[in-house]
Parts: C-alpha cells; structure tokens; sequence
C-alpha cells in the first residue's frame, strides 16, 4: 500500500434520499406559498407577497436541513484519518486507532480509540451495504499497514 493512496467514503443512499426529499420539500413550499392569496378566513386580514415569500424561505431552510445529512465523509491515507459527521468533524492520526468496527446491527461503523472511546462515521451506513463493507476493509488496510510500519521502525534503527 502506497503512502500517498488517499481513501475517501461517502454514504450513497442518504445522500439520495436527502436530496430528493430537500426538492419535494422546496416544491411543496412553493406550491403552498403559491396558494396563499386573498383572505385568510374571516377577513381581517389578508396574505401579501411577504407571507408567500416567508413560506418559500422556510422551504429553502427546511431543505437546507435535510442537506446536512449529506455532509458526513470519511477520508485516510497512510498518515490517519478525518471524519467528518453531521456535526462535528475529527482528524485523528493512526497512533491514536485501536480498529476499526462495524458491529452487526450498527447503523454505521466506528473508529475504536486507545483511550476506548468509539468514534462514529456516519459516512459508513449500514444502509449501503457492500459500499460499507469496502469502506470499512480498505480502512483497515491503512491501519495494518501503519501498524506493519510501527513494527517495522525498531529493526531498522
């Protein structure tokens, strides 16, 4: 394994479903900001252009949301790796992974670290299948081979 190979995982089917559902959102907004005209009951007061434009913007907010789901990614090489997840992101060298997990029944997989705690990546769904049983084995190559360097480093020196 070279040193310069750079692994970059994504989830595919979240980031399908997100985007769809942030369209059909944005859509369904418009069309109802569309609808709201004239009076809104027993006339004391009436929708303006302001009100169908806040419903729009609440769409585009809403959708907006629905796209964070897509942020997660998990990228290594052979110096370590960073995960980033809807919130948070992390770039932590090999030294500090003990492995890498993916337990059956675990909506995605997890970096288990030194100091046991476990750190999820989100990029690495359940959902997609065969995508996160690659992910997860290339991940684990880098990890051996930098373990295989570790032990290489004392019969050298």
């Amino acid at each position: 394994m070279s040193d310069t190979q750079l692994v970059t995982l994504r989830p595919r089917r979240i980031r399908v479903v997100c985007w769809a559902s942030a369209a059909a959102l944005l859509v369904v907004f418009s069309l109802v900001a569309t609808s709201l005209t004239g009076p809104t009951g027993d006339g004391y007061g009436t929708f303006q252009r302001g009100d169908q434009l806040a419903m729009v913007g609440l769409g585009v907010f809403g959708a907006l949301g629905f796209l964070l789901f897509t942020r997660p990614r998990v990228e290594a090489d052979a110096r370590g790796v960073r995960v980033r997840n809807v919130i948070g992101s992390y770039e932590l060298p090999w030294e500090v992974v003990r492995g890498v997990r993916f337990d059956r029944g675990a909506p995605w997989a997890s970096l288990e670290l030194h100091d046991d705690d476990l750190l999820p990546m989100v990029a690495l769904q359940a959902a997609d299948k065969e995508l996160a049983v690659e992910g997860v084995r290339a991940l684990r190559r880098l990890h051996q081979a930098h373990l295989a360097r570790l032990a290489d480093q004392p019969t050298r020196g």
